[in-house]
Order: C-alpha cells, then structure tokens, then sequence
C-alpha cells in the first residue's frame, strides 16, 4: 500500500550557519561597535544578548533574515516574549527551533484528513503522522489538502512509497 509521512525538519547545520553569520555581520556594522550584540546556539535553543531592547530586535531582524535566506523556514521558530535582564542593563531572549509535528498539530492533521472524505488513513506515529492509501493519486491529493489546510506550521512529506 503506498504510504508517506509528514514531518517537520530543520537542517541544523544550515541553522548553525545563518547564526554565525548573524554573529559576524553585527560585530562589523557600526551601529553595533562596543556593543555586546550576539547571538549562542546551544542545539535547537538560540540566545539573542545585546545591550538594549532595541539592538535585540535588530539582532532578531538580522538572525531571520539569514535563516530564510539559508532556507530554514521562520514559522519554525519560537520566539519567547519574556526579555532577561542580565548584568547592569543588558538583555537577552530565547528562541526556539521546532522540530517534530506536535501531538495536537498531528491530531488537528488527522481529523482534517478523515472530515474531508479522501480515501486514506493518517495514523500519528511519534512526531510524524503516517499516510497511507490505495492509489498514489489518492495521496497526492492529500498532500494537496494537508498543503492547502495546515499554512501556519513548515511540513515536509518524505518516505513516499508505491
């Protein structure tokens, strides 16, 4: 029976790229000189420090500019809304990346896929939800709705088999 999975991956080392290129482009611009404008990658959990709330943002511009242009979707990424006060007045906010589809986004994904009355059985199995059907037709159609119905989350579909 032909199957597929969706998923949600991000290419960590692209990730680790656009962060340093983000950490070399603020210590050359000069609206940061003196600064202590940077950004940490610790696995999928990014830290922006700066001095002031305003620079932070502008690191964030300058981060989500160079993910997207590496390919890594921002819809991925979970900016906390909590600024840190660090030392003196310094601040710092958390990112996260997403990776995996979350329980309720597979649940909401399965029951959009039985409502609309196609021909395949979605089934959650871990962070991926599996899909299969009798005609690859009948797949590509769903990729199609699933494509069409879920727009606020990045999904992959990989591992199509006939």
């Amino acid at each position: 029976m032909p199957s597929f999975d969706i998923v949600s991956e991000v290419d960590k080392t692209e990730v680790k790229n656009a962060v340093e290129q983000t950490n070399k482009e603020v210590s050359t611009r000069f609206d940061f000189k003196g600064s202590d404008a940077r950004v940490e990658q610790a696995e999928l959990v990014l830290t922006v420090h700066a001095d002031n709330e305003f620079q932070m943002n502008q690191v964030q511009d300058i981060l989500n500019g160079r993910l997207t242009k590496r390919g890594v979707d921002i819809k991925c990424l979970e900016i906390s809304d909590k600024i840190e006060k660090v030392s003196g007045n310094k601040v710092k906010r958390s990112c996260t990346v997403k990776v995996g589809v979350e329980t309720e986004l597979a649940k909401k994904i399965v029951k959009h896929l039985k409502d609309s009355k196609m021909k395949v059985q979605a089934s959650i199995q871990g962070d991926t939800v599996r899909v299969t059907g009798k005609s690859r037709d009948d797949l590509q159609a769903a990729i199609a709705f699933v494509k069409k119905t879920i727009t606020d989350f990045p999904l992959q579909y990989q591992n199509f088999r006939d």
